[in-house]
């Protein structure tokens, strides 16, 4: 939940990078509130959640992209169908890279 938390603390921080660990926990927690609200009925809460979850959602996507090397403009991929998301998906499921022009790598200095 804290790194639920942390992406949201950065809410449209586009500068940086976000560990995979952060990434993927982010958008865990998020699929299973869009889940839980659809499953019980509240179509609309969640669209209002999903709309108010975009902006943290793209930041936290290019920071991870970021984190790959790569400039957060990649997730444009998304509009192409299925190809885009299966694209965007290996990119992000990538390791960190060394320091590059997006800062240090998040992984220096954290205990493996």
């Amino acid at each position: 939940m804290e790194h639920f938390i942390g992406a949201l603390k950065k809410y449209a921080e586009f500068s940086g990078r976000a560990r995979r660990t952060e990434f993927w926990m982010y958008m865990l927690i998020y699929f299973v509130i869009q889940i839980a609200l659809t499953l019980i009925g509240l179509d609309t809460v969640a669209l209002i959640v999903s709309l108010g979850l975009l902006v943290p959602s793209l930041s936290i996507g290019a920071r991870r992209l970021h984190d790959t090397g790569r400039s957060g403009w990649w997730q444009l991929l998304s509009l192409i169908p299925l190809i885009g998301a299966i694209v965007l998906i290996v990119f992000w499921a990538q390791d960190s890279h060394d320091a590059n022009s997006y800062g240090a790598n998040p992984k220096e200095g954290v205990p493996a």
